[in-house]
């Protein structure tokens, strides 16, 4: 008996501790937050997951009416097992337009930003000044004893013209602002004063447009920001247009080798303006509205792993559908692009590019009628699967820019 009841107390503690574990990554897989549709319920995970408010309403039965209004709430597993308290908010109902175009970017950086350093050969020796003043790759220059400069060759009449006096250097490195004092050498090779540094001051390509939003005018595109080349940092956006491309081949994709497409701006006419460019892609204002109907939006509960379609452009000049999967879906807070893997099962598609290329990014994704994300990335190693966000997070920088914009008209 006494062996039995120590069975039974063993297997009791294990038990406790599996539940804890439970509890305790249905707590970390799950956001911290939620938005939720007026009228619409807060239950996932094939309604495994559910939401009771703090006064006790359920959540499922449409308590979240009215929007605007912000709850606290409880996530409840299986609707009986505490997991976790989450805010809640209620949005109202937006439409977007999902596009699926391709477009040109023409972006300007707000200050110039190091891409490399580099030793100066001079009658004294071999000296590097950035290095000396403590510049590094991915810094940006703001300005120059006190001028603002913005593009590369501002900074470099600034310093050919220094005569070898020391100039002092604003520099933004990630959130911070400082000062540098930089003393440019003379080249032995052309008698030039040099600073040590390579710079640029801007950047072109081409992406895919995610949706417009016709109340607003606002568009998004890419699900990832712009990046340079070799810092691998976001390009500190000034002001940028976007102009229509036309796709002129396709470089399939393959194991090792990401495929692209290739294209060239049909003109130099801008039909829209960037306004941002950050993690979750670049975002501005469209001057044409594109054709289409408008989706409604799926917030990121209401994505399910399953059959889904991407619309795209990648052969005679309009977007079609294309049959793809979600595989994966990360809920984390702190995730805010890598939230879905996706795999392409179209055999048109994989046909034409072997799947994901680059150029694809921001292509949007929809199941059930709804816009539930874009395409971002490809995996290097199978190009027939590749990373999306959720459109939840675009649509939120979107009004934010949107805010923005009508501050600045007020």
């Amino acid at each position: 008996m006494k062996n039995f009841l120590k069975g039974l107390t063993a297997c009791s503690f294990v038990l406790m501790i599996l539940y804890s574990v439970s509890i305790g990554m249905a707590g970390y897989f799950t956001p911290d937050s939620y938005k939720v549709t007026a009228g619409s319920s807060l239950q996932w995970g094939s309604d495994a997951i559910t939401a009771v408010a703090e006064n006790g309403a359920n959540m499922t039965a449409g308590f979240c009416s009215t929007p605007n209004k912000s709850y606290k709430a409880k996530l409840m597993l299986y609707h009986v097992i505490p997991i976790k308290t989450v805010n809640v908010d209620v949005v109202k109902e937006t439409l977007l337009v999902p596009c699926g175009t391709p477009f040109g970017i023409k972006l300007f950086t707000n200050g110039v930003v190091i891409v490399g350093v580099a030793d100066i050969k001079t009658a004294e020796g071999t000296v590097n000044p950035a290095s000396i003043a403590g510049l590094k790759v991915g810094d940006v220059v703001t300005a120059i004893n006190g001028k603002k400069v913005n593009t590369n060759a501002e900074l470099i009449e600034t310093v050919a013209k220094s005569g070898g006096k020391s100039l002092t250097f604003t520099i933004r490195r990630d959130n911070d602002s400082f000062a540098v004092n930089v003393q440019p050498v003379k080249s032995e090779i052309d008698a030039g004063y040099k600073a040590g540094i390579w710079v640029r001051d801007g950047t072109a390509g081409i992406g895919t447009l995610t949706f417009y939003n016709p109340v607003t005018k606002c568009f998004a595109g890419l699900g990832h920001g712009v990046c340079d080349t070799d810092t691998n940092e976001l390009m500190p956006l000034l002001h940028g247009d976007i102009v229509p491309v036309t796709i002129s081949g396709i470089t399939k994709g393959e194991k090792g080798n990401p495929g692209e497409l290739r294209g060239y701006f049909t003109t130099d006419n801008a039909i829209g303006t960037l306004e941002a460019n950050v993690n979750a892609g670049v975002y501005g204002k469209l001057r044409i509205a594109p054709k289409g109907e408008a989706m409604e939006v799926a917030m990121k509960q209401e994505v399910k792993t399953g059959p889904v379609k991407i619309l795209s452009t990648v052969d005679g000049g309009r977007p079609q559908y294309y049959n793809a999967e979600i595989e994966k879906i990360d809920y984390r807070e702190n995730l805010y692009s890598k939230n879905m893997v996706l795999h392409i099962t179209d055999e048109k598609l994989l046909n034409t590019t072997g799947g994901i290329v680059q150029g694809m990014s921001g292509s949007p994704i929809i199941q059930n009628n709804k816009i539930v994300g874009a395409v971002t990335h490809v995996f290097v190693n199978d190009p027939t699967r590749g990373y999306g966000i959720f459109v939840e997070n675009m649509l939120e920088v979107s009004q934010k820019v949107s805010a923005s914009d009508q501050l600045k008209v007020s």
